[in-house]
């Protein structure tokens, strides 16, 4: 049974740090692409970023880019996102999977999400 957990979320102040994992278990995890999609309340999901097999391969959002870091380790079987310059627009639940997001739809494997908070 593929299982993924995120953890890390919280609340923040602007132009706080926070870093989100995800384990990832029942699926081999070194053989998948892994994304980092988000819902901000009463809006739709949003991609954020996705980390290729090699590690060395990642994409962002124009939203994120600069601010966000993707990564994994593969020996971990866990997926991260540092997020830095934290902004109140980031606020929504974030969510980890081996899926895909095509227009605004969920599909394959993804985690039950953490909750991200950025207000003062």
């Amino acid at each position: 049974e593929v299982q993924l957990v995120e953890s890390g979320g919280g609340l923040v102040q602007p132009g706080g740090s926070l870093r989100l994992s995800c384990a990832a278990s029942g699926f081999t995890f070194s053989s998948s692409a892994m994304s980092w999609v988000r819902q901000a309340p009463g809006k739709g999901f949003e991609w954020v970023s996705t980390i290729e097999r090699v590690g060395s391969i990642t994409s962002y959002a124009n939203s994120v880019k600069g601010r966000f870091t993707i990564s994994r380790d593969n020996a971990k079987n866990t997926l991260y996102l540092h997020m830095k310059n934290l902004r109140p627009d980031d606020t929504a639940v974030y969510y980890c999977g081996s899926g895909t997001l095509v227009r605004g739809r969920r599909y394959g494997d993804w985690g039950q999400g953490t909750q991200v908070t950025v207000s003062s």
